[in-house]
């Protein structure tokens, strides 16, 4: 039900990968139209070919059929002078009778445009049929006198077909006789041939259209599956994107319960306690006063002050540690260097900071995951690693900034590497990823070579000069 939603509701992802698809259709459309033309190309010229080949056998067999004609009566036309009516009629009775299938005849016409002979069309004998044309308007009888007199020729029109009566092509050839100036020729209908030839054309055209139907199954079948591929897979990322920002959520929500339990626990081990410590002393020093014993009430007060100082103190460095002002005032070197100044004092390991002048070059988001990962890493060396000496170096270079933090303490646990890394480096992952850096972790355990925890920074997180006043 889920594919079926997103394939008719696709989301902007699927979208953009229909958007994509549409390079591979357009691509597969050309290719078969490509096909289709170079198909149907070289079958016209198979075709034409044929019809050629088809159309000289007729034309073979038609000056075949002249040629015996002809010997047939050429020992009586050779000899008879131009006016001898008796071997002219012979002539013509040779050639009326010979008729060959079903609509096979011999004709001829004088050069005047009369017919002679015509044995399947007896009604067009002693007729003159000059200036006659066929149903498309193609000469006929003066075409065939037009050839004899030059000797011979071919020619083509739509004639009666005797054995249907209906029109059909024919193919003629005419030889002359000029003595008698007579044209005599024969004719074959080449309706087969003009069938065997669309009946080629028809098959190509099928032949093209079931390629196409072949080409157009395979890319919808191809593009389907790519399409279905995608929706699954974009299906199952973001499931998977689901379940990790439920996973990051729920790792939110723990880390903001355990920074307000470390805050409620600061508060009630340490103000609490104190701010009880100095509600006693300046109620010890009231009954004092009440009674009149002012020397005795002078040392309740000023413990009680004392006490304040100290209280006010921690609450300074609680503010500090939730949101440092000397970040946004100073910018993050001066923030790092009050950092490293508070946690050598307060655990007294040696620590050592170093720096060069950034001005406020990098922007808010870059200045607050670098100081947050610092006091992650500085809190993490004070709990576990039992080191002595801790470096942060920060500095900007050409491909972006980078910062370095060092200790010689007892390295990463060997179980934590296979279970993967704890709560607070991956929130130093997480956020160095949305800044789009790295983050690289060396560590060795049991060798006393500590850990080296080094971020780097892409130039995109460094403003351009000016632009420090803003940032700040």
């Amino acid at each position: 039900m889920g594919l079926l939603r997103a394939i008719f509701r696709p989301n902007y992802a699927q979208k953009l990968s229909l958007l994509a698809a549409l390079p591979l259709v357009v691509a597969v459309a050309a290719i078969a139209a490509l096909v289709a033309h170079q198909a149907r190309t070289m079958a016209e010229k198979e075709i034409q070919s044929l019809e050629e080949q088809l159309l000289q056998a007729k034309k073979a067999e038609l000056r075949n059929y002249v040629t015996q004609a002809r010997n047939g009566f050429a020992h009586i036309y050779g000899p008879a002078a131009p006016d001898d009516a008796e071997a002219k009629e012979r002539v013509a009775q040779i050639l009326a009778a010979m008729i060959y299938g079903q609509d096979g005849f011999f004709f001829v016409y004088d050069y005047d445009g009369t017919n002679l002979v015509s044995p399947r069309q007896t009604d067009f004998i002693n007729r003159n049929w000059e200036g006659l044309t066929d149903s498309a308007g193609t000469p006929v009888v003066d075409e065939f006198v037009r050839l004899a007199q030059k000797g011979s020729g071919w020619h083509s029109f739509m004639w009666e077909k005797p054995s249907t009566g209906e029109e059909a092509q024919m193919l003629a050839y005419v030889l002359g006789l000029q003595d008698w100036r007579w044209a005599i020729g024969t004719g074959v209908f080449i309706d087969d041939v003009l069938s065997s030839v669309a009946a080629s054309r028809a098959e190509v055209e099928t032949r093209v259209r079931r390629t196409f139907i072949y080409i157009g199954v395979i890319a919808l079948t191809a593009l389907l599956a790519v399409f279905a591929s995608g929706m699954v897979l974009n299906i199952r990322e973001r499931r998977l994107a689901d379940a990790k920002l439920k996973e990051l959520t729920q790792r939110v929500f723990d880390a903001q319960e355990e920074e307000r339990g470390r805050v409620a626990r600061e508060l009630h081990d340490g103000i609490s306690q104190m701010l009880v410590g100095i509600r006693f002393a300046l109620d010890n020093s009231r009954r004092r006063l009440m009674r009149g014993d002012h020397e005795k009430a002078q040392g309740p007060l000023d413990k009680g002050l004392d006490t304040l100082t100290t209280a006010i103190t921690e609450v300074r460095r609680i503010s500090r540690d939730l949101r440092p002002g000397v970040l946004d005032d100073l910018g993050l070197g001066p923030a790092l260097q009050a950092l490293t100044d508070d946690f050598a004092a307060r655990t007294g390991i040696e620590t050592d900071f170093s720096t060069v002048v950034f001005r406020n070059r990098l922007d808010q988001d870059a200045k607050i995951a670098l100081y947050r990962i610092a006091q992650e890493a500085l809190t993490n060396i004070e709990r576990h690693a039992g080191a002595t000496k801790v470096s942060i170096d920060l500095r900007g270079h050409k491909k972006g900034a980078t910062m370095r933090i060092a200790d010689n303490g007892c390295g990463l646990p060997d179980e934590q590497g296979r279970s993967g890394p704890g709560i607070g480096l991956r929130n130093m992952e997480e956020r160095i990823e949305q800044l789009d850096g790295s983050l690289r972790i060396l560590s060795s355990r049991g060798t006393q070579s500590g850990t080296v925890i080094e971020i780097r920074l892409p130039l995109s997180h460094l403003l351009p000069p000016g632009d420090e006043a803003r940032a700040g």
